[in-house]
């Protein structure tokens, strides 16, 4: 009977083992691990488009006006600006026939004349060179001194035809003088050129001298057959024959004035 108790024993033992299927290995574990359906390896989905973060908005470029470029005054311009450019060159000594508000041909030659003494391109326009010099009140020096008295001065290398008194020059004019070119004449090369020199008014004409090279308008002759005179044409460099050419409206002003009376100095340097 024993024997048999013990028999039954382990058979429901064994029958148990089977059942649980554990085993002294296993005592520690506290459960199977779950099966995974997606390998450690797979990427991570992309997040929706909800999910992602909210883009920063574009702050707009500023809107950049650009300065316009400062007006010219020029031939033609009208108003106050020429008024007043014209009323700062009389005042600094630059010849022209009245300020008016209106820019002409006098004004330009007095544009011509004030960017010559400040040694800027001589365009005959005002623009912020011409108007700097113009604030800064340059004119030009004269050579001679204190005590010479009244005498005009011409400067070759400035183009400036000047009245000056005493040492100080009282007018400036635009003027043009010998190209230092050669020219033809009847056969004979000849060079257009204005000698320097202390000279003296000889004679003078009232009026048109129809000279071999083209008319003078009222000359006052200083050196043999070259004068200071009238003409339709005064560019801002040389290139005359040899004459010191001034607008005609000029030359009416000296006439009408007595500026330039015959036995009057005239220096004419390089």
């Amino acid at each position: 009977m024993v024997r048999k108790a013990l028999t039954l024993a382990v058979a429901i033992a064994a029958t148990l083992t089977l059942a649980t299927g554990c085993s002294s290995d296993d005592s520690g574990d506290t459960g199977a691990q779950a099966p995974t359906d997606v390998p450690s390896s797979a990427p991570t989905a992309a997040p929706s488009v909800s999910e992602s973060p909210s883009a920063t908005p574009t702050t707009p470029a500023p809107t950049v006006t650009a300065t316009p470029a400062p007006k010219k005054l020029k031939i033609g311009t009208k108003g106050d600006d020429v008024l007043a450019v014209q009323q700062r060159l009389i005042s600094l000594g630059y010849w022209i026939n009245k300020a008016d508000g209106k820019f002409g041909s006098t004004t330009q030659q007095a544009v011509f004349a004030l960017q010559k003494a400040a040694g800027i391109g001589r365009d005959g326009t005002v623009g912020p060179k011409t108007q700097k010099a113009l604030d800064a009140g340059i004119r030009p020096t004269a050579k001679s001194k204190a005590g010479s008295g009244y005498l005009v001065e011409i400067s070759l290398k400035k183009q400036l035809l000047m009245l000056v008194k005493d040492g100080q020059v009282v007018t400036t004019l635009n003027t043009s003088t010998g190209s230092n070119e050669n020219y033809e004449y009847e056969g004979q090369t000849y060079l257009a050129d204005t000698p320097t020199g202390h000279f003296k008014v000889g004679r003078q004409i009232d009026g048109t001298r129809h000279g071999p090279l083209g008319d003078l308008w009222r000359p006052k002759y200083f050196n043999g057959g070259i004068a200071v005179h009238g003409s339709p044409s005064i560019p801002p460099y040389a290139a005359s024959h040899g004459c010191a050419r001034l607008s005609n409206a000029a030359m009416n002003w000296i006439w009408a004035t007595d500026k330039i009376p015959l036995k009057t100095k005239v220096w004419v340097y390089a």
